[in-house]
């Protein structure tokens, strides 16, 4: 089973480095860059591994390409020592770009590039007779440690054998014959590498700042998906202990009726579909709403609303969540065509809500509130929402229910509870409950 979901995975991320454009420039990259950039990725890699290596290869094939200038103009003065560094380049690049398609062994082919970048423009700075006469082109040497920043963990050392070379390049430079190059070849040569060693800095340096961005995208959005926005921009801000108190919050929490000998009886992949599907249209239904999910506990879905400080809906889009997601749940079908059922339990008061933890930190509510609509939950009825004699003075204008009676509740005693049976018909008031897609039979 995890070797087909692992090949669909590099199909995907193949599929992701194909269409996404490089850096630079709004070209598409080349479906061959793209099989080289993923080969030897596994399941385990991120995806951003995968726009890492494209980079690496779209500048040396850069590069490569802007060789064939050196080698032609250094051949053509005769500096066959010259041209013949640029050309080993080419050669030792396109056998190493031959190697990482078959072998993936991407750190091989990366340290060999950063070598030949620091190295290779250096010899050719002493072959021609010092930095005038090179036309600075120790200037290439410069994108081993820029690289080294965006494409490893450890930059330092690369940056400091580009500051040895051109130590050492200014100590030799005197005792340099220079090599006999037209001035009008020079100078032309130094605007070529002044701008295109700029053009590879900007290249790795928007890589660099636009990947920092994305991955602090990805960190504000992760943190969206597990606290409510108004509570994330409070915790990055650094504010802690975080913690509130609402007068009026409506707690719903809703659990599939009989999951446990469920959960025995069918295989995982159907049992952990069944909820992704669920919990997924659950999640539609709360944002519709506008409800603040608070957390599922095994199969167990939790909801709060009536907080206008977190910008959630009103007690009555609670409701007509509720009625909802009984309805959706009675299109579940487990692989036996066992219809699923949900009971659901409501209540509305005071509760503290607070982000605890240092690391894989949640956001959770106390109070009396929640024990009570855990409670009405798992005192009820499968297939029924039952709420508390608060909840149903809130709600007993705009809904219909029927009285369930005092009942015994566990940790609570005897409690007047109420089954919610829908919304009350308003006079000139259309129906605010939208229309369930099915789920499909898994």
């Amino acid at each position: 089973m995890t070797r087909p979901r692992n090949k669909d995975r590099i199909g995907g991320l193949r599929e992701m480095v194909t269409s996404r454009a490089t850096w630079l420039w709004r070209w598409p990259v080349p479906r061959w860059v793209a099989n080289v950039a993923t080969a030897g990725l596994t399941s385990k890699d991120p995806e951003e591994e995968g726009l890492r290596r494209q980079s690496l290869i779209v500048m040396a094939l850069g590069i490569n390409l802007l060789a064939f200038l050196w080698v032609a103009t250094y051949v053509w003065l005769g500096l066959y020592v010259s041209a013949a560094i640029p050309a080993a380049y080419q050669v030792i690049t396109t056998v190493g770009l031959v190697r990482l398609a078959r072998t993936g062994r991407f750190d091989v082919f990366r340290n060999l590039q950063l070598s030949l970048m620091l190295a290779l423009p250096v010899l050719l700075q002493w072959s021609l007779g010092g930095f005038e006469a090179s036309s600075g082109i120790m200037l290439w040497s410069l994108a081993a440690p820029l690289g080294a920043l965006v494409f490893t963990n450890r930059p330092g050392p690369w940056f400091l054998g580009y500051l040895a070379l051109t130590v050492a390049s200014g100590i030799v430079n005197p005792s340099l014959t220079p090599a006999e190059i037209p001035p009008a070849v020079i100078v032309n040569f130094f605007v070529l590498n002044i701008v295109a060693v700029s053009g590879v800095v900007y290249y790795l340096l928007r890589h660099f700042i636009q990947g920092m961005a994305a991955e602090r995208q990805k960190s504000e959005l992760l943190l969206l998906n597990v606290l409510p926005s108004s509570v994330a921009r409070r915790l990055k801000a650094g504010e802690r202990p975080l913690a509130d108190r609402f007068e009026h919050a409506g707690i719903l929490v809703a659990d599939i009726v009989g999951f446990t000998p469920i959960s025995e009886n069918v295989e995982p992949d159907a049992l952990v579909n069944v909820l992704d599907h669920l919990f997924t249209r659950f999640d539609e239904l709360a944002k519709r709403w506008g409800l603040e999910k608070i957390k599922t506990v095994g199969d167990a879905y939790i909801v709060m609303a009536g907080v206008p400080e977190l910008g959630t809906g009103d007690i009555e889009a609670l409701a007509d969540a509720a009625l909802e997601m009984r309805n959706l749940v009675k299109d579940v079908r487990l692989p036996n065509g066992e219809a699923l059922q949900v009971r659901i339990g409501i209540d509305v008061g005071p509760v503290v809500a607070g982000v605890i933890g240092t690391r894989k930190f949640a956001y959770d509510l106390w109070g009396d509130s929640v024990n009570s609509a855990s409670r009405m939950e798992s005192s009820g009825i499968a297939g029924e929402i039952q709420v508390t004699e608060r909840a149903y003075q809130h709600l007993a204008g705009r809904y219909r229910f029927q009285p369930r009676g005092p009942i015994e509740v566990k940790g609570k005693g005897v409690m007047s509870t109420y089954l919610l049976e829908g919304r009350r018909e308003q006079p000139g008031e259309a129906a605010t409950s939208q229309a369930v897609e099915p789920i499909p039979e898994l």
